[in-house]
C-alpha cells in the first residue's frame, strides 16, 4: 500500500493520490535532490507481476523518454523499488480530455481545432522518431488551464501492444478507439495512431463516441465493419473539410488515411478556409474493405469525364499511394532488421548461458562454496573475505538500521550466510546505519498521559512520571499538565532510553476564606501548613469584624502547591475621628 511520506527509490516522496486506473495508479510526488513536484505512475495488479511486461515496459518507457516536445509529457525516470514499477513524469496541473468533455459535452469547432493541432504535432514529433503509441484517448491527454495539451502513457501503452490485457476496464476504456487492424490482431503503425486521433476528433465535435455496443468484442467489430456516423448530419454547421478530415483519419483500410501525422496536421491547419468549407466529400482511393484475393480495378471513365477530371491530381493521388507505400515498406524493414538483431542477441545469450551454467562448470570441476558470516566486521573485510572464496561482490553497499550491530559494520549478506553458491555468484553486502535516532521536543503544557503513550508506543523509551514544585508560583497549572523534562529539547534518543517528564505537586485545594470566616490566625496557620508565602493586606470597613478575611488571590477549589505565594485582604476597624477635632477645625475655619 502506498502511503504519504512514502519515498519512492529514497529519492520521490509520495504527497497525495491524484489518479487510478486499471493499469497504473499516479500519485502528486516531491523530488527531493531537483526540488520539483512529479507525477508518479506506479503499476498494478496482474501488470506488475508480469515479467514480460515489465521487461517491455522499462524498455518501451525508456525509448519514450527521449520524446522532448511541448506536447509530449516528459518522462524523467523509470524503474523499481522493492517491487513497486514506477514512472517519474511532468507533473501538469489541469485536467484529461476525458474530464473536460464530461463537463462540458462538445467543444466549439475553434477549441476542438486547437487541441487536434496541437495532438497531431505532437504525435508527428513521435512518429519521426518510429514510436507509436498505440492507445490514444482522452484519458492520455492532459490539457492545461491555458489550453496547452500533454500526451501522456507512452512507455505504458508501447508496452501493453505485446501483453494480453485481461482487465476488463482497460479493454473497454482503449476499444473506442481501437483501429481495425489493432481489432483484428494485425498490429500496429503510425496510421493506427492516426485512426485513433481521427475517433477523438469526432468526439471532441459530437460528445458521443461513433461506436458503443454492450461488450468490447461487439465495439471492436463495429470498428472493424460498420461506417462512421456522419458529422454533418448530426450538426450541418459543420463544414465538409472537417468531415473529410475525420472521414480520411478514421478509414477502415490504412492505405486510405493519411501517411502520417503531419500530413494530418497540414490539412487541419487549412480546413476552415474559404475555398475548402464545402469541399467534395472525400472519396477512398482503396476497398474499405480489401481481402486478400481482392485487386485494385481502374474505374472506366467516358473520354468527356477524363478531361473534366484533372488528369495532374491522378497522377499526384499515385504519387501519394506510392509514398505511402514505400514508407511502411521502409518501417516493416527496420523492423525486420530489429527483430533479426534480437533474436541473433538471444540466441547468443542462451549460449553463453549453456556455456556458464553447464560447460564451464564440467571443464573446471568447480565446487560450490559457503557463504561466510561477515555480521559485525567491517565491510573491506567481509569484502576481502568473500573474493577469497572466488565470489563477486556487488559494487553497491546496502544500509539498513540495526539495534544490534555498531554503525558502518556488515548486517548481513545476500545470498545469507551458510548458504551453498556456484563460485563467481554476486553477493551483496548491508552494513549498519545504527539505531534509529528520533529527537526529544519541547513537551511543556501538554497532557503527560498523552505525551507518555506516544514517547513508550512509537518511539520505545521508559517514561517516568514525577512530581515537582511549580516553577512559577503565580501561574496555576492543571493537574495533568507537564512543567518540565529531563531531556532538553532536541536531544538525541535511541529505543530503550529514558525519559522523565515533571507535573506539579498538587497537595490540596485552597479553601474558601471569607465564606468559612477565617482569621488572620487561620490564614498564618494554614499557610505554615503548606509551606506557602503569605503577602497581607488590610482594607477599612464596617461589614467585617476585624481580622477577618475579605478577599484572596487563589480562587476557591484551585490546586495548592509547595512554596507559592496567596495574598490575603483583612477588614481593619475604621479611623474614628472625635468631636474637639471637629470643633478646632470649625473655629478655625470661621476664624
Amino acid at each position: 500500500m502506498i502511503t504519504k511520506g512514502q519515498k519512492i527509490n529514497g529519492r520521490y516522496e509520495i504527497i497525495r493520490s491524484i489518479g487510478e486506473g486499471g493499469m497504473a495508479n499516479v500519485y502528486l510526488g516531491y523530488d527531493t535532490i531537483l526540488d520539483r513536484n512529479v507525477a508518479i505512475k506506479i503499476l498494478r495488479g496482474d501488470l506488475s507481476n508480469d515479467e514480460k511486461f515489465v521487461r517491455r515496459f522499462q524498455r518501451e518507457a525508456l525509448s519514450a523518454s527521449s520524446l522532448a516536445h511541448p506536447n509530449i509529457v516528459e518522462m524523467y525516470d523509470v524503474g523499481e523499488d522493492n517491487g513497486l514499477y514506477y514512472i517519474i513524469m511532468e507533473y501538469i496541473e489541469g485536467k484529461t480530455l476525458k474530464q473536460l468533455l464530461k463537463k462540458r459535452g462538445t467543444l466549439t469547432l475553434s477549441e476542438a481545432i486547437d487541441i487536434m493541432l496541437q495532438l497531431t504535432d505532437g504525435m508527428a514529433h513521435a512518429h519521426d522518431s518510429y514510436i507509436i503509441h498505440r492507445d490514444l484517448k482522452p484519458q492520455n491527454i492532459m490539457i492545461k488551464d491555458d489550453g496547452q495539451i500533454k500526451i501522456t502513457d507512452f512507455g505504458i501503452a508501447m508496452a501493453l501492444n505485446s501483453t494480453q490485457l485481461t482487465q476488463t476496464n482497460s479493454v473497454m476504456g482503449s476499444v473506442h478507439y481501437l483501429p481495425p487492424e489493432q481489432a483484428s490482431g494485425k498490429g500496429c503503425t503510425i496510421k493506427s495512431d492516426i485512426y485513433s486521433m481521427g475517433i477523438i476528433f469526432y468526439e471532441l465535435l459530437s460528445g458521443s463516441l461513433p461506436f458503443k455496443g454492450d461488450n468490447a468484442v461487439e465495439i471492436a467489430l463495429k470498428h472493424m465493419r460498420d461506417p462512421l456516423p456522419s458529422l454533418r448530419e448530426e450538426n450541418p454547421a459543420i463544414p465538409q473539410s472537417i468531415e473529410n478530415i475525420i472521414r480520411k483519419a478514421t478509414a477502415k483500410n490504412p492505405k486510405n488515411r493519411y501517411a502520417d501525422a503531419r500530413s494530418m496536421h497540414e490539412d487541419l491547419l487549412t480546413a476552415l478556409d474559404d475555398d475548402r468549407m464545402d469541399e467534395p466529400v472525400y472519396q477512398y482511393k482503396y476497398p474499405e474493405h480489401e481481402t486478400e484475393n481482392t485487386k485494385r480495378i481502374k474505374k472506366l471513365e467516358n473520354m468527356e469525364d477524363k478531361k473534366n477530371a484533372s488528369d495532374e491530381e491522378e497522377e499526384k493521388e499515385d504519387e501519394v499511394a506510392k509514398k505511402i507505400e514505400d514508407k511502411e515498406e521502409k518501417i516493416e524493414k527496420k523492423s525486420n532488421i530489429v527483430i533479426i538483431i534480437l533474436t541473433v542477441i538471444f540466441a547468443l545469450m542462451a549460449i553463453a548461458l549453456v556455456v556458464v551454467f553447464f560447460v564451464l562448470p564440467a571443464l573446471s570441476n568447480e565446487k560450490p562454496v559457503t557463504i561466510p558470516s561477515c555480521q559485525g566486521e567491517k565491510v573491506s573485510a567481509c569484502e576481502k573475505k568473500l573474493q577469497a572464496l572466488g565470489l563477486e561482490v556487488d559494487t553497491k553497499i546496502k544500509t539498513e538500521a540495526s539495534a544490534t550491530v555498531d554503525k558502518n559494520r556488515v548486517t548481513r549478506t545476500e545470498p545469507e550466510e551458510g548458504r551453498s553458491v556456484k563460485p563467481s555468484t554476486s553477493v551483496v553486502i548491508y552494513k549498519s546505519l545504527g539505531e534509529e535516532v528520533y529527537v526529544i521536543e519541547d513537551y511543556t503544557g501538554k497532557n503527560y498521559i498523552e505525551v507518555q503513550t506516544i514517547l513508550e508506543t512509537q518511539y520505545g523509551l521508559k517514561v517516568t512520571i514525577e512530581k515537582k514544585e511549580a516553577p512559577d508560583n503565580t501561574k496555576e497549572y492543571g493537574e495533568q499538565e507537564i512543567i518540565g523534562q529531563s531531556l532538553g529539547v532536541g536531544s538525541e534518543v535511541k529505543k530503550g532510553d529514558s525519559i522523565t517528564l515533571f507535573i506539579p505537586d498538587i497537595m490540596d485545594k485552597f479553601p474558601d476564606m471569607n465564606s468559612e470566616g477565617w482569621s488572620e490566625e487561620d490564614v498564618e496557620a494554614f499557610c505554615s501548613k503548606y509551606q506557602l508565602t503569605l503577602q497581607k493586606e488590610y482594607e477599612e470597613t464596617i461589614a467585617y469584624a476585624a481580622g477577618k478575611v475579605i478577599s484572596q488571590s487563589r480562587a476557591p477549589g484551585s490546586p495548592i502547591y509547595k512554596k507559592t505565594n496567596i495574598k490575603v485582604v483583612f477588614a481593619k476597624e475604621p479611623t474614628a475621628q472625635t468631636p474637639s477635632d471637629d470643633g478646632e477645625k470649625n473655629n478655625n475655619s470661621n476664624s
